[in-house]
This record gives C-alpha cells, sequence and structure tokens, in this order.
C-alpha cells in the first residue's frame, strides 16, 4: 500500500528539523571551540581597527573557559542565554583548559566582567605591572613607552556602521557633515618590542593622566587604540567601565581583518573596504 502523502510531508519535516538541529549543534561546538565570529561596532580600536571590520577570534590561543561558550539570544522567541548559564561550571576558578597567558599588545576579545558584553582591545597590563598614563603617555612600570608622530588619520565625518555614530574628532568644532574628521596618530612601542598605532583627539584629565594601576594577579590591563574614545581598564569596573579584566574572561586574540565594510548594512557592496580584506592585526 503506498503512503499517504501527509505521512510524507511529516517525515520531510522531522528530517528538516533534524538537519536544521545537527547544523546548529555543529556550528555551536565550532563557535566555542575553534573561531567566533566578531563585528566591529565601534571606534575603540581606530585605526587598528575601524567600524565595520569582520574577523574571526582564535579561542585556541588562550585556552578554554567559561567565556569560550556563546552568549545566544534570539528576542524574537525569547531566548537569552549568557555564557554562564551554558558553561557555568567553569566559572568562578580564574583558571582555563588548555591556557596559555596572552602576551603584551595582543589584541583580544574578552566578556565585560560586570555586562557579560564581549569587548576588543588591547593588552596592555600583564599580571604584577603598574601602568600609569602621564600627560598622554603610557608608563609601565615606572618608564614611559616610546612614541612617534606618524601624521595625522583621516576619515569622514558621517555617520559609521549600523548604530550610525559620528566619529569623534581633533578638530571637531571647525567640521560640518561630509568634512574631513582629523584625529593625531602615534607609532607606540610597548617594552616587547610591539609596535602599533594610537590615535589622540584631545586632552582628558580622566584618561590622559592617571593614578598607578597595579595589575593584581590573574588578571589584566586592557587598553583601546583610540585612547580618547575606549571605555577600557583605566575606568574602574562598572557597567560603564571595564577595569582589570580576569584571566578567566578572555575569549581570544583577534589576529586578521578578514572582510570590512564601511557603510550602514553588508549588503552596500560599494562601501566595502577591499584594502581590508585579509588584512593582518597588529
Amino acid at each position: 500500500m503506498a503512503r499517504s502523502s501527509s505521512s510524507g510531508e511529516g517525515s520531510f519535516i522531522w528530517e528538516t528539523i533534524k538537519t536544521i538541529f545537527w547544523a546548529l549543534v555543529i556550528a555551536g561546538v565550532f563557535r566555542s571551540l575553534f573561531f567566533q565570529p566578531f563585528w566591529i561596532p565601534s571606534g575603540s580600536m581606530k585605526d587598528t581597527l575601524l567600524v565595520g571590520d569582520f574577523l574571526f577570534v582564535n579561542k585556541m590561543s588562550y585556552g578554554y573557559s567559561y567565556a569560550s561558550c556563546p552568549n545566544i539570544k534570539i528576542r524574537r522567541f525569547g531566548i537569552d542565554l549568557d555564557a554562564r548559564d551554558i558553561c557555568g561550571f567553569l566559572d568562578n576558578d580564574n583558571t582555563r583548559l588548555l591556557g596559555s597567558e596572552p602576551e603584551r599588545g595582543d589584541v583580544a576579545v574578552f566578556r565585560h566582567p560586570v555586562t557579560g558584553e564581549d569587548y576588543i582591545k588591547r593588552v596592555i597590563g600583564l599580571p604584577g605591572d603598574k601602568i600609569q598614563m602621564i600627560d598622554s603617555v603610557l608608563h609601565i612600570n615606572g618608564e614611559a613607552v616610546k612614541m612617534e608622530p606618524a601624521g595625522m588619520f583621516i576619515e569622514t565625518y558621517a555617520p559609521q556602521g549600523p548604530q550610525g555614530r559620528l566619529p569623534r574628532c581633533f578638530n571637531g568644532a571647525v567640521i560640518g557633515a561630509g568634512g574631513e574628521c582629523e584625529k593625531e596618530r602615534y607609532l607606540e612601542t610597548l617594552p616587547n618590542g610591539l609596535t602599533h598605532s594610537i590615535l589622540n583627539i584631545g586632552y582628558s584629565s580622566a584618561a590622559d593622566d592617571t593614578g598607578v594601576f597595579e595589575v593584581p594577579e590573574g588578571e589584566y590591563f586592557m587598553m583601546g587604540d583610540n585612547r580618547d574614545n575606549s571605555t577600557d581598564s583605566r575606568f574602574a569596573r562598572s557597567r560603564d567601565g571595564v577595569g582589570f579584566v580576569p584571566y578567566e574572561n578572555l575569549i581570544g586574540r583577534a589576529d586578521r581583518v578578514v572582510f570590512s565594510s564601511g557603510g550602514r548594512s553588508l549588503l552596500f557592496f560599494w562601501d566595502w573596504r577591499k584594502d581590508r580584506f585579509l588584512e593582518p592585526i597588529t
């Protein structure tokens, strides 16, 4: 006897559900163990990373902790799972499986210690270091890092990315929409010899002249390369500040920009930055 059409349709639907389920499981395992996609939403790491850069975070670089598990948020279905809800058994001891420590100068993604959001900054201070900003110059263990002027970083004064934020500018008081937004650019060399660019917009007493931060054991001091437009470890741990970042909150290292779009949507191909495809992150 031939099967009814309803039976065939039910079998097809069930097979489709199973296929989607296992695809999601495989994607989740890959994302948790190997590489996590990350889209740059703000300008705190300019000009190393621009709004609209897309990259994969290497989770194998520092080993695994609760933060290696993804946050799963699907508001349409009321799903709001934090990494701790999934991998809480790995939490609260500040250790990692197959762990290795970040190096000074790494560009790392980590979980904000209070909000649980994913942040990306540069590792500046290691456990035991003393970090201070004096007149806009970074000091590590009492020594000023080497800084060299590197011209101006120029971008268009216009809304950036899906959030449509306007960039902050050194010359902000004299430009209008579509004008050239300028920032002072410097090359900063860390004690281990790594040289990277930083930007300066203007003087801020809270960010450019600070007390001495003594980095506790098992924690790290993070800073954005866009020094005057970065919420980082210079600001006390809270919903608005990062403070010191525990070892277990690290997610992975960012090594290369895969793709970049300067527009409000990924589909706006005329805004793609082709010169940044597969660009190494230093």
